[in-house]
């Protein structure tokens, strides 16, 4: 998290308040923190203590009560919803906790579909995907449908679709939660590989604090506050 370079992403004094019957409830409390290109931050802390939250305001999904979030030199809390439609499509790589894959299409058509809707054509999309997929581990499963995958396969899609519009952002929601341990495991390090290999500024949720020293650093979260992130020092050999 150097301060000589200009983070990728940047949340500085974010709060987001929801009404909740006569008063309101802060999901997020002064909230600030800075991603640098190919920084990967695990974000961690108990059920309901604003995580999610955070990843969502940063997506530029929910608009943040006070404070400002920059992605790649833009400031966003001041755009127009067209604005942040472009900036989210452009900028933006977001992997749910469930792929939520379409059951009818290949792996590579979840891919596609999603570039063909950028404006770019078909062959350059269909190339794209193919590039992704083999990074991903998915060369031979290309024309696979979902249920044809495993857990750990329909994640690496994930992935792969997230990277597809080659975002300068990667927002990962509980990306194991559903996985094994050793599945869980290679989902971590391909993120970690990818964020390296795309320098992209990845902020990871994760209840598996095991895997957190593949991480730069960590930041926990409590009733909405962000403590701040710290090094992991990973031990040599980690990544």
């Amino acid at each position: 998290m150097s301060e000589l370079n200009s983070p990728v992403l940047s949340l500085a004094d974010v709060t987001l308040e929801y009404p909740d019957g006569d008063g309101t409830v802060t999901a997020l409390d002064h909230v600030t923190i800075n991603v640098d290109a190919g920084e990967m931050v695990s974000l961690v802390g108990p059920s309901g203590s604003g995580k999610s939250s955070l990843l969502a305001v940063a997506a530029t999904l929910v608009k943040p009560t006070s404070g400002l979030v920059t992605i790649d030199g833009m400031e966003a809390t001041g755009l127009s919803d067209k604005a942040l439609t472009t900036l989210r499509r452009d900028k933006v790589g977001i992997i749910f906790q469930q792929p939520n894959l379409l059951a009818s299409l290949t792996a590579a058509e979840q891919l596609i579909i999603g570039d063909h809707l950028r404006g770019k054509s078909l062959r350059a999309a269909a190339s794209r995907a193919a590039e992704l997929l083999e990074i991903v581990g998915l060369a031979d499963s290309a024309r696979k449908r979902p249920h044809q995958l495993s857990g750990g396969q329909r994640q690496r899609v994930n992935i792969a679709r997230a990277l597809m519009g080659s975002p300068s952002v990667l927002l990962v929601d509980e990306p194991t939660a559903a996985l094994d341990h050793e599945r869980s495991e290679s989902i971590v390090r391909l993120l970690r590989q990818v964020t390296d290999d795309f320098q992209v500024a990845t902020v990871m949720v994760t209840h598996d604090t095991e895997f957190v020293p593949l991480t730069d650093a960590v930041a926990t979260m409590r009733d909405g506050v962000l403590a701040a992130a710290v090094s992991t020092m990973s031990p040599v050999g980690a990544r």
